[in-house]
């Protein structure tokens, strides 16, 4: 592809990462808790300690809150300071990503994996938010891919972008980045000397944080940090996200849509006799086991192993000598995107299984049909075009039409201007959840107090 070719690309990345980042405010529980401290960094000074409303709030390591920082300083509003750092490292990190699987395989692969994973559900949910998970998935990926083309030369010793990105990881999202890169123990046992300069670097890039939140903080940044939500959130339901080990079963298929049927390119590919695919599937296969096993799991903690498979999966589509019934299936499923979008709202704000799922509109099935077709009969370019087109599109959509919605139904931001405006309610009473409770406190000049009975 020429180099003009790639500036059409450019008002679908504005679609899919920038367009409407203040559309809604702040969702969930986690946004506004994180963007507060990020915030509050920016005002204090203190870069070390994060602080939510003035306590220290050990639940996560720094880097998302210093990107936030950076965006206050910089002088961007309540909702572009925390989201737009995070959307700039995702589409960053697309365009190495294409590089370095064009690198790896060749370019029709790079070119399908990058798309397919720049429209996956769980990409773009957590590249227009301001959570910790992708930064860490940026970060941890790229350092993996790195890894991989050094494993490839035979020779030489490992990058050290690859260390630095490694503690990048490790400053976005605790040492999960160092269990999910187990596998680079095996595959660089018989190299470790090779090793020893990237994992200085990876060293000076993390420790120096770590070193002084425990100087400052002492015991306690253990007990949080540490323990509570690394050794706990593996091992004990206290923290309440616990699930059925097969939960990310379902995860993986809405985190792929609508290129899951995909995956069954796997039982006729040439897997484990390909030194590169073997890594990459490894890679997805040893990170899904270990998240699987923990007792506590979220969608995003799933994050990390995007990249890996939908290399494999781009790699799969490239080389496949029959994929229209891939694409005939893919087309079909486009049809569940009117009901899931219409009832977005109403998932965010009360959670999938107890949303109300409305009638099946039959006219967007006999379009999706059409769709089907039509990607069965095109060439393979052409239908992974005709999909990706329809994301976009999809994407735009909800930003245009079902963000003011979203806004009223999940965020506090249309409540905190009344509240400012009015003075009333003076309190947060107990039936209110605490993702609405959080997005008050970060609008709000104070934090709101919960009501007495």
């Amino acid at each position: 592809m020429s180099p003009a070719r790639y500036l059409l690309l450019i008002p679908a990345i504005f679609v899919l990462y920038f367009y409407r980042v203040d559309g809604v405010g702040m969702v969930g529980p986690d946004e506004p808790r994180y963007a507060a401290i990020g915030r509050e960094m920016a005002n204090s000074g203190d870069w070390v300690t994060p602080r939510l409303w003035g306590k220290p709030w050990f639940e996560k390591s720094p880097l998302l809150y210093w990107m936030t920082a950076s965006g206050f300083k910089l002088g961007l509003a309540a909702e572009a300071a925390p989201r737009v750092p995070v959307a700039l490292v995702s589409v960053a990190f697309l365009g190495f990503y294409f590089w370095i699987l064009r690198r790896l395989f060749n370019e029709r692969s790079a070119a399908f994996a990058t798309a397919i994973l720049a429209v996956s559900p769980g990409w773009l949910a957590y590249s227009n938010f301001g959570l910790t998970d992708l930064p860490m998935t940026a970060a941890f990926a790229a350092a993996m891919l790195l890894t991989l083309e050094w494993l490839g030369r035979k020779e030489g010793r490992m990058p050290l972008a690859a260390g630095f990105l490694f503690g990048l990881a490790v400053l976005a999202k605790g040492l999960v980045p160092l269990a999910l890169a187990a596998p680079l123990a095996w595959y660089a046992r018989k190299r470790i000397l090779q090793t020893l300069p990237a994992i200085g670097i990876f060293l000076l890039t993390a420790a120096p944080w770590y070193a002084l939140c425990e100087m400052r903080n002492g015991r306690a940044f253990f007990d949080e940090f540490i323990w509570k939500h690394h050794i706990l959130r593996f091992i004990s339901p206290e923290l309440q996200h616990v699930q059925k080990w097969w939960w990310y079963v379902p995860v993986l298929a809405g985190l792929l849509f609508p290129f899951t049927p995909a995956l069954a390119l796997w039982c006729r590919a040439n897997v484990w006799t390909h030194p590169r695919k073997q890594f990459l599937l490894v890679w997805f296969l040893f990170g899904f086991v270990f998240l699987s096993y923990s007792t506590n799991k979220l969608p995003g903690y799933l994050l990390p192993l995007a990249p890996a498979v939908c290399a494999l999966i781009g790699v799969f589509l490239a080389e496949a000598g029959e994929t229209r019934p891939v694409f005939f299936v893919s087309g079909l499923l486009l049809s569940i995107l009117p009901s899931a979008v219409a009832v977005l709202p109403e998932a965010l704000a009360e959670g999938l299984s107890k949303t109300d799922w409305k009638q099946v509109h039959w006219q967007f099935v006999a379009a999706a049909a059409v769709v089907a077709i039509i990607c069965a009969l095109l060439p393979r370019d052409f239908a992974v075009g005709v999909l990706v087109t329809c994301m976009v599109i999809t994407v735009g959509y909800v930003k245009l039409w079902e963000y003011p919605a979203i806004d009223y139904t999940v965020s506090s931001r249309a409540a905190a201007k009344e509240i400012i405006a009015t003075g009333k309610p003076n309190c947060a009473p107990a039936s209110l959840n605490r993702g609405r409770v959080y997005g008050l406190n970060y609008y709000l000049p104070a934090p709101i107090p919960p009501c007495v009975n």
